[in-house]
This record gives C-alpha cells, structure tokens and sequence, in this order.
C-alpha cells in the first residue's frame, strides 16, 4: 500500500476506473481505503472501493492479496454494521472462491475468519462462515472434519431457529451423509432441509438444489421415475436462473430414461427447445450411452465410457449408475451367447461379446458364484462347461405336504385324547 492516501471520494472511484491498467488502478483504490476519515460520506465510498478493489484482484488472480486484503479490513469492520460487515466479507470469499486452484487457500480464510468473527462475537456472520467452510472441507473430501463442524452447527442454528440457514446446512448435511454412503441419515437430513424449506419462502436456486438432492436420492433407491421428475423441477429452476447446474440437472435426466429402458427418448428430450440450449459434452456422453444401450452393444458401450471419460467415469453419481447398467447389459449377452453350448472356449465368446478374454473370464466366474447358471470354469482347457438345470421331480415337494399334513392330524388327534383323559 501507498503510504500517502487519497480522499474518500467519488473522484477517486472514478480515477480507479479510468485508469490504464489494473496495477495503477488496485494502487489508487488501496490508497483511498487508507483515508483515515469515519464520516458516513467517507465510509460509503470506502464500501464502493472495496467492491472494486476485490473485483479487480480476483481478474488479476491475486488470491494471496484478497487474503491480506480481508485481514487488513478488520479494523474498518468496527465501524459499519455488522450486516454490511457480513455483505463485504462475502463478497471476497466469493472473490476467492472464483479463482481457480484456490481451495486450500479458502478453507485457510474460512477458518481464519469463523475465528475473528467468533473473537467478535458476530454469530450471524461465523455461522455463514462455517457453512461455508463445511462445504469446502467436504468437496476436499476431509468428511470427518466437515461433519464434526456441521454436528455442532446444526444444534446451535435449531436453537436460533434461523430456517434460511438450517436449509442450508441440512442440505449440506444430505451431501455429506451420501458422500459416505449413509443413506439412511442422508434421508433424513434432507427431510429436515424439506420441513424447514416449507416454513419460509426458499429462493428458486435454494429450491433447486433441494429437488437436485432428492432425484439423487431416489435414484440411488432404484426409484427412478421419481428421480426423473425431481431433476425435471430442479432442472426448470435452473434453467430459469441460467444456472450453470441445468446441465447437470438434464444430465441426470437422461440418465434416469437409460436406466427405465427408455433410451430411445434421450434423443427427443436432447433436441427439444430447453435440451438444444446445453448441447455439449455432457449431453453428447449420454447420447452415446442411450445409442449403446438401445443396440445392446457392450463394444459402444466400453467406447463411450473411453471417449466420454470425464463426464461419465468422473462423475460419482453417473458413474455409479452406469456400472451397475454396464453389469446387466454383461450378464444378459453372456447368457444369450452361452445358451446354445454345453461346452465353448472362453476365447470363442470373447470373440462374440468383442471383450478381452481375462475380462470375460472374469465376469464368467462371478456370474457362477452368484448361481446366475450352472458351470464351471476349465481354466486348463481354457473352456466354459455348462450344465444342465437339473429339474426337481415333483413327487419330494407333494411328499414332504402329505407328511406335514399327517403331522398335524396325528397332533390334533392327540389333542383330543388329551381332553377325553382329562
């Protein structure tokens, strides 16, 4: 910073503004933040710089600055309310958050200022925070840290009653109980993030976010004409917004119509009015799945999931659902192939399924150990022996029903005897 400052004026906003590049211009904006007036004039003009100076180091990338920036501020902070306390330090954080590679550094800054704020006693604002921070610590996948934060968040903001932000943290509690496959608690904290939702009005975003969650939930329950219907409303609300996440939403719908064996709409929902708007990688990965699924063609799909591999493998929630799909469609053409044989090479069915022989072999041995057909495995001879259903003759099961039944004739018949001794 400049050691001599300038006066906390809309003139010097409007220098900063005209100035030739964004070096000179971060200069004269620090310069005016160091304008040691307090007069109502001077502190809304210090606001204004603010928003510009973070606006301009976050174009810069200069995320270590917006650190030292947010930590420098302090000071200023006694003297605005604290609801334009909370607005500004939003704001960097986000600043932060929009430069790329940042999320070590963010979680550094949350902690730091839940610390302050908590220094402060500013329990609005290091409740955001912590939010916040819980956020960050889940998608750096450190769960263990990130529930213990929210465990005792949650208690503290039930007790406040503050509804806006126990939605959100209940919400946050779903994604993080399904990151660590506990579905049951993932359930009801979505719930919770339901009852609290429909005492207040949710903005559509929010809203969005809460039907996003639920068509995961139901998909991972096999339910997925209810999880369509859910990312259809998540989807209209974001699409709405030009939210970033309708895609994903459109995404998952598709995914949904796969896994119903309703491939053939994938194509008719991608090129209706609202899906030709996100034509993209995304889509075009789903399409080659639908296209594989319709031909029943293990090779198109094991080529969509090579081509498409960070939109299909990198993504948790598809990638879960297209293994299992990737799995039935295995099964079902190995038991078409082997049905006419008693005895066939393992490289002969390969050969037919277009898949490596150790994958087949495999897939084969499983299929055994799970009784989906009777056989075994020559790995000598490099040969599938199939056996013959052995059918059960249906004179065991009419003679164990005659014996059952005489056993309870003879046991009321000793009943009776009972009664006429007695």
């Amino acid at each position: 910073m400049s050691s001599s400052y300038l006066p906390a004026t809309t003139d010097s906003i409007a220098e900063a503004l005209e100035a030739k590049n964004p070096n000179e211009a971060i200069s004269i904006l620090y310069r005016v933040l160091d304008n040691p007036s307090s007069s109502p004039e001077a502190l809304r003009i210090k606001e204004q710089a603010i928003t510009n100076l973070s606006d301009l180091l976050r174009q810069e990338n200069k995320a270590e600055d917006l650190r030292t920036l947010l930590t420098q501020l302090r000071p200023f902070f006694s003297l605005i309310p604290k609801a334009k306390t909370a607005k500004i330090v939003k704001g960097i954080v986000d600043c932060v958050a929009k430069i790329p590679g940042t999320s070590d550094l963010q979680i550094a800054l949350c902690k730091e200022t839940a610390q302050w704020a908590r220094e402060e006693k500013r329990t609005f604002l290091r409740q955001r925070i912590e939010a916040r921070l819980a956020a960050l610590l889940m998608e750096n996948k450190e769960y263990s840290e990130a529930l213990t934060l929210l465990t005792g968040l949650v208690k503290e903001v039930r007790r406040l009653d503050d509804k806006l932000l126990l939605v959100d943290i209940d919400l946050l509690e779903s994604k993080l109980h399904f990151s660590l496959r506990n579905l049951p608690k993932a359930k009801a904290a979505l719930t919770a993030a339901r009852t609290a939702a429909n005492a207040i009005y949710v903005p559509p975003a929010q809203q969005g976010t809460i039907d996003l969650q639920s068509g995961i939930l139901h998909a991972e329950e096999k339910d997925y004409k209810t999880a369509y219907s859910y990312f259809f409303e998540a989807f209209e609300s974001f699409n709405a917004l030009e939210d970033p996440r309708a895609v994903f939403s459109l995404k998952y719908m598709l995914l949904c119509k796969i896994m119903v064996n309703q491939a053939d709409d994938v194509a008719g929902i991608i090129s209706s009015k609202a899906g030709l708007q996100y034509l993209g990688p995304e889509l075009d990965a789903m399409k080659a799945v639908a296209d594989a699924h319709s031909k029943r063609s293990l090779k198109l799909f094991e080529i969509a999931l090579r081509d498409f591999k960070p939109q299909l493998e990198e993504d948790p929630i598809v990638h879960r659902h297209l293994s299992s799909l990737y799995d039935t469609l295995l099964e079902q053409n190995l038991c078409r192939l082997i049905e006419p044989f008693s005895r066939v090479e393992i490289s002969h069915i390969a050969e037919l399924i277009e898949l490596r022989i150790d994958h087949v072999e495999k897939k084969l041995s499983q299929m055994i150990l799970d009784k989906k057909f009777a056989g075994t495995l020559d790995q000598g001879a490099g040969c599938l022996v199939i056996f013959e259903d052995s059918k059960t003759d249906a004179i065991y099961s009419a003679s164990l029903e005659t014996i059952s039944n005489m056993g309870k004739v003879v046991d009321s018949l000793y009943v009776r005897s009972a009664k006429i001794m007695a």
